[in-house]
């Protein structure tokens, strides 16, 4: 081992960058630099060179060319122990460089932001990132490669520890990391511009790649996977949003199945421009409302199945104040989701140890994948949402206003219901779940039986059409007045005139919901 003398610095994300910087320095590391990383250090107070210093040669091209040179590389690439590599280095005046520092600019944030030009995602595709950090692992024995924030804490002390040494063996597993970003930064590119064609026009998205390319980084191992049997880990695609990227604030370890309900709970709660808290057991909404206020939301939301909600996990679209924690800390849950909590719901849930408060950033899944034997089914996130124009009156009588509010607040929770799903709902307040049934006139009975509130008045959402009359004749025994339905089935005119015979409004939608 030899210490490290001299580091290239050169980040676009400059999370831990500062105080990585400062306790090199402080081990006597000479920090060379460019752009916007060199002007961050010197902004902190600590002293730095720029890399036009090293090659004596300007940024140019935009800062396309600053990195690729003979200076830069030849420093990281040669061996040191091979007598001719050094006199080689020497003849030309090259320094040696010790460890490179470096992460890639964000082509996969750039390429999935909506409305993105073609011209902004090439210009993201970093060239003199993946080529240093190549050369700097291929060259592992006498060059460190740091590629990710989450290695700088232990890299700062194994070197204070050391006087400024890392031992081969840190050497090697920071090289197959780096080996392993630069494959993935690779795969993502590739599969990106897979979709996009010769005209450069990328909207809208044209499809599946040929090849599917995947990578994920393990976010943490799970206690067991859906049975204690079960082996497994979260992964995460790097993109910052979502579940797997989410920050968990108190409470124990999160499980398979917590995460599972987790992002069942997160996705329903997104549904809603309104204030909304959606209860989830076992991947169903035992209970969905939306209110002026969380608290007025949740209480609505437990009335639907209260002895269901009982170690339940909850998902909501705003930040949680201290009224609703209040009220939420009274039941045993597992897990709440919510894109923030304030410090006066934090208090309220500091004495309930062992439950889970998850913050969620913002995203939405683009696609959906499911494991078969021999390969993998893709397709896209379930996103669609209704318009006036989807709608299609097709009873004789039409819903009233009061109805109509009722059937598309339904209709957004039962595309989150397990097939064969029927919702009974009032305008905010879902009352009865019928889920994941083999016939669908089943899920309306249990659906009713399930209810702990009046069904009279109430009206009824399904994921799919009704393929006979005895389900509308069941949802109208329930006390149900209107129906939201996707209609399609060969028996459409059956069930219509079911529906007229007993006096409800039907709604036809035209979109379907399964969710298997």
């Amino acid at each position: 081992m030899s210490n490290i003398q001299r580091a290239i610095l050169t980040v676009t994300d400059k999370t831990g960058l500062v105080e990585f910087a400062r306790q090199l320095a402080a081990l006597h590391v000479e920090l060379i630099s460019t752009g916007g990383t060199a002007k961050l250090l010197r902004a902190s107070g600590i002293s730095v060179q720029d890399i036009s210093d090293l090659t004596g040669f300007p940024e140019m091209l935009d800062g396309r060319v600053k990195t690729l040179h003979p200076k830069v590389h030849g420093g990281i690439l040669h061996r040191r122990d091979n007598p001719s590599h050094r006199a080689a280095v020497a003849e030309h005046g090259i320094l040696p460089v010790d460890m490179v520092v470096v992460n890639l600019y964000a082509f996969q944030k750039t390429a999935a932001k909506p409305g993105v030009h073609f011209e902004e995602i090439i210009e993201n595709i970093d060239i003199g990132g993946p080529s240093m950090i190549r050369s700097a692992a291929k060259n592992f024995q006498d060059v460190a490669v740091v590629t990710s924030p989450a290695d700088y804490p232990a890299l700062a002390e194994e070197m204070s520890k050391s006087g400024g040494e890392l031992s081969l063996e840190t050497k090697w597993k920071l090289a197959q990391k780096a080996f392993a970003t630069t494959a993935a930064y690779d795969s993502a590119i590739a599969s990106t511009l897979e979709t996009i064609p010769a005209s450069f026009q990328i909207e809208p998205a044209l499809g599946f790649p040929s090849t599917l390319r995947l990578h994920f980084n393990k976010v943490m191992d799970l206690r067991y996977g859906e049975n204690p049997h079960q082996k497994a880990a979260m992964y995460s695609d790097g993109s910052g949003q979502g579940v797997a990227n989410a920050r968990q604030l108190q409470g124990k370890e999160l499980s398979y199945n917590n995460i599972v309900d987790l992002q069942a709970a997160w996705d329903l709660a997104q549904e809603f421009d309104e204030p909304v808290v959606a209860i989830i057991k076992h991947t169903n909404p035992c209970g969905t409302a939306t209110g002026k206020t969380l608290l007025e939301a949740y209480q609505k939301a437990l009335q639907c199945d209260p002895v269901s909600a009982f170690g339940g996990v909850i998902g909501v679209n705003r930040p949680i104040d201290a009224a609703a924690a209040e009220e939420m800390a009274k039941l045993f849950l597992e897990v709440i989701a919510a894109p923030a909590f304030d410090e006066g719901a934090k208090a309220a849930f500091a004495a309930k140890k062992n439950l889970r408060l998850v913050e969620v950033p913002a995203g939405e899944q683009k696609w959906v994948l499911k494991n078969i034997s021999g390969g993998t089914l893709v397709q896209d996130a379930d996103l669609a949402k209704l318009s006036e124009s989807d709608l299609k009156v097709v009873s004789k009588r039409p819903p009233t206003p009061e109805e109509k509010r009722a059937l598309l607040f339904a209709w957004k929770i039962c595309k989150h219901v397990k097939s064969n799903a029927i919702l009974y709902a009032r305008d905010g307040q879902s009352v009865g779940v019928g889920a994941g049934q083999m016939s669908r006139v089943d899920s309306c009975k249990i659906g009713a039986m399930k209810a702990q509130l009046p069904l009279k008045g109430t009206v009824a959402a399904s994921d799919a059409f009704f393929p006979f009359p005895d389900g509308v004749e069941e949802i109208a025994k329930a006390g149900a007045t209107a129906i939201i339905q996707p209609g399609g089935s060969v028996r459409d005119a059956e069930v219509i005139e079911a529906a007229d015979r007993l006096g409800l409004a039907m709604i036809f939608t035209g979109i379907r919901h399964f969710r298997h």
